[in-house]
């Protein structure tokens, strides 16, 4: 697996496997499947519902000796209802007692609101203490990671994970990561096939091209850009077919045809909308 160093040393794989929207009841066993193919990286939340099922696939696969901890990179992340120091320092346990682990490879700030300092500083501490290896931030955009970056009086995010996919591509928000050193990591990566994206001619005729399918052509394009992306299957086949992106390259031209089909919009909702703040405050 081809690997990505953070802004602190730490090397995260540059593909991984999320549990987002999988059933709490199929959870574990698609997580010990996903580490039995070759994902390394595994991405959970406190949002999701599932961190001690993931944990109980994390365990299955340690057990059988498919890999080892050392091998794996487990990510969490803590929602709006855990911001403020002292909230985020209890989420940060509960996270890790219903994982089953010693450490986290990565915390994330799931979402840029409510007393986002407060659990930076929970974050930090944490990890200096060694139940974190790698801090970051999710959902937040050039702008307000810029501000996050140089107003937090503390440490550099290393990892912010946002939506990118071919019809959001980032590509203004990808710049300002690479220039404060911040690894950007995709959620979303096939958007969840909203506006036809599997059948889309323009990646399907890449995809013939290579002998590859939709999926194959959006992650290794993801890839060749540098960011790091999760992508989620309960079935093995499918999970086996998404990390199967690292036998082929895309040509400067099939990345400029991707580059047309960028809409410059969210594919799920915008976090500047004040209707969608506002239903995020409620949450608080």
């Amino acid at each position: 697996m081809i690997t990505k160093m953070l802004n602190n040393g730490v090397e995260m794989p540059q593909l991984g496997f999320g549990v987002y929207q999988i059933p709490e009841n199929e959870t574990a066993n698609a997580v010990y499947q996903a580490i039995k193919i070759g994902y390394r990286l595994i991405d959970t939340a406190i949002a999701y519902g599932n961190e001690e099922q993931t944990g109980l696939g994390i365990k299955r696969a340690i057990d059988e000796g498919v890999t080892n901890r050392e091998e794996l990179f487990v990510t969490t992340k803590l929602f709006i209802q855990h911001m403020g120091e002292e909230n985020s320092q209890k989420a940060i346990n509960d996270s890790l007692e219903k994982l089953g682990l010693e450490y986290l490879d990565l915390f994330l700030i799931h979402q840029p609101y409510g007393d986002i300092y407060g659990a930076w500083k929970a974050l930090t501490s944490a990890q200096k203490s060694g139940k974190i290896r790698a801090v970051g931030v999710s959902n937040f955009d050039a702008a307000k990671l810029i501000e996050f970056v140089n107003m937090n009086g503390i440490a550099k995010p290393q990892v912010n994970q946002i939506e990118v996919n071919p019809w959001h591509q980032r590509e203004i928000d990808l710049s300002y990561h690479v220039k404060n050193d911040v690894q950007l990591e995709a959620w979303a990566p096939f958007a969840e096939g909203r506006h036809d994206l599997f059948t889309n001619s323009v990646l399907m005729e890449i995809g013939d091209k290579y002998n590859k399918s939709v999926g194959q052509v959006v992650l290794r394009w993801l890839m060749q850009r540098g960011i790091v992306a999760l992508a989620k299957s309960v079935r093995p086949e499918r999970m086996a077919e998404n990390i199967a992106i690292f036998d082929f390259e895309l040509t400067p031209e099939d990345v400029d045809e991707i580059a047309k089909l960028n809409r410059d919009e969210s594919a799920f909702f915008d976090h500047h909308n004040p209707a969608m703040v506002e239903s995020f405050m409620e949450r608080l």
